[in-house]
């Protein structure tokens, strides 16, 4: 009996395997799971830049994040999107109730920032936050891929 070749067969299903592997995951779940607060990393401890980020509050609530380069020397902040920034409000139980970038679109190109030695950067944001009371956190985020970073204030709002 002829011996039957089976290599295309078996490199039509390793192809099949590379595509399902390599396909296009939901967006839905990954955008749940990077708003969940419990997934929130701690600040970045790059010693290149300094973050800080500032909450003031009054009819609206004012957030700011300043981003300082420490060094004599310029460096660049690379971004993989439009996006340099992101602000969100979590209430005391951990649960997102305010998001800068939602409804908002960004190109989806590479894109560089120079900061020179000892110069700074700084993003910020208003919330509408009427009616509100209570306890909240505002995590404040450089979009940056070289020098990502991080953080947390927690504020009242009365």
């Amino acid at each position: 009996m002829p011996r039957r070749d089976n290599r295309p067969l078996f490199a039509a299903a390793l192809v099949a395997a590379l595509i399902i592997a390599c396909g296009p995951r939901a967006q839905h779940q990954d955008a749940a799971e990077a708003r969940d607060l419990s997934t929130i990393s701690a600040p970045s401890a790059d010693t290149t830049i300094a973050a800080a980020t500032h909450v003031t509050v009054g009819p609206r609530v004012e957030l700011s994040l300043e981003i300082t380069n420490l060094h004599d020397r310029a460096i660049e902040l690379r971004f993989p999107t439009g996006q340099t920034h992101e602000f969100a409000v979590y209430d005391s139980t951990g649960k997102e109730v305010w998001r800068w970038s939602s409804g908002r679109l960004f190109t989806q190109t590479l894109q560089a920032r120079r900061l020179g030695g000892r110069d700074r950067v700084d993003y910020s944001a208003q919330w509408d936050a009427a009616g509100r009371t209570g306890r909240y956190t505002a995590v404040a985020t450089l979009a940056s891929a070289n020098h990502p970073v991080q953080e947390r204030v927690d504020f009242v709002l009365p």
